[in-house]
């Protein structure tokens, strides 16, 4: 498969072609050179909405037995007094923000994640350049970091069992406490306090909770598209699992949206916004093996960006987040938390296969 045609006028390559040449020609340099970045694998099987769904109380995706919701937080309008919702988050930058959190929580192994005294050092961090005016990089960042941080993001599976009905549930506020004392107007001054979040509780064990790892490098490749930054992160994983169960895998287009999270009307356009993303994933994934296929594609046991012994972060068995691990499971990571919950995620199957 041929990375894409993306250029502009007079034939010179695109800035973000650019981009993903110049990151492809240094992971196939240097493969084993990639700096580490995670993200949770239960925000890998079930994504944030790319695009605004505007100004709704609750946002969410059901496929089979599994939904995820997003609940935006309120607040009171200084002009008006009147409570107003912070909006839920969507597109590249809380996707950027996720990665930037949970490595940064599997790393330090802490709720409390410092971002710094600059907001310049902070943006760098995520990949972005700082820019002012109404649609600049600065606001949208400020506004995106507001929203992601005050959700309440829940995964909840309904179940039968031996003729008996239930369903689980686990609420995670995704960051409760925090302080920001960053200038807006001068990102690159240094304040005199830092600006730190902290964790929620659950959410701190779900996103530490077997992290999918990739490679920044690719990432800082993909950052303009939150198609391609999904993709990028469930490929490896797939790639990965597949790899170790040692077969193929046909995932149909409609089973693929639902999980992604997008918000297509019509199943040709998701297809075609699919196939772009991943020609341009295959250029800085040389490892991924897949073909397109009527009603969906199929995907082959391939290489992840990291090699799974450097990308399974090393976890205390003391650590009270760990407590109750049993290496005598397949996957022993998903008895941390929630058990039906994460285990419905590990073992998600597409219940659509009609397209």
């Amino acid at each position: 498969m041929t990375p894409p045609s993306d250029q502009e006028s007079g034939g010179s390559l695109s800035p973000t072609m650019r981009r993903i040449l110049d990151a492809a020609a240094e992971i196939k340099a240097e493969p084993n050179a990639a700096k580490l970045a995670f993200m949770a694998r239960a925000l890998v099987q079930a994504t944030l909405p790319h695009s605004d769904p505007g100004d709704v109380p609750i946002w969410g995706r059901t496929n089979g037995r599994l939904s995820l919701t997003i609940k935006p937080d309120w607040q009171l309008d200084p002009k008006t007094n009147q409570p107003r919702s912070v909006g839920i988050p969507y597109g590249t930058i809380p996707r950027l923000l996720l990665f930037w959190i949970t490595t940064e929580a599997v790393k330090t192994k802490s709720r409390r994640l410092e971002l710094g005294t600059s907001l310049s050092a902070f943006m760098r961090e995520l990949g972005l350049q700082p820019t002012g005016g109404r649609w600049g990089s600065i606001p949208r960042l400020r506004e995106h970091m507001k929203r992601l941080f005050r959700a309440k993001i829940s995964f909840e599976v309904h179940h039968e069992t031996g003729g008996d009905k239930g369903q689980t549930w686990l609420d995670m506020q995704v960051a409760p406490k925090g302080e920001l004392w960053w200038s807006h107007h001068q990102p690159d001054q240094a304040s005199l306090w830092k600006s730190w979040i902290e964790l929620g509780d659950s959410f701190f064990e779900a996103i530490c909770a077997a992290p999918v790892p990739v490679d920044v490098r690719a990432l800082r490749a993909l950052k303009n598209s939150p198609m391609a930054l999904d993709l990028y992160a469930w490929l490896n994983y797939r790639s990965f699992t597949l790899e170790r169960q040692g077969r193929e895998q046909f995932i149909p287009w409609r089973g693929l949206a639902q999980q992604l999270g997008s918000s297509y009307s019509d199943i040709k356009d998701f297809r075609k916004n699919v196939k772009s993303a991943i020609r341009k994933i295959l250029t800085v994934m040389p490892g991924l093996h897949l073909e397109f296929a009527n009603g969906g594609l199929i995907l082959y046991p391939g290489k992840s960006a990291i090699p799974p012994k450097r990308g399974r972060p090393k976890l205390s068995p003391k650590a009270p987040l760990y407590a109750g691990l049993s290496t005598h499971n397949h996957s022993p990571f998903l008895r941390i938390i929630t058990p039906p919950i994460l285990y419905l995620l590990n073992n998600f199957r597409y219940v659509d296969k009609s397209c």
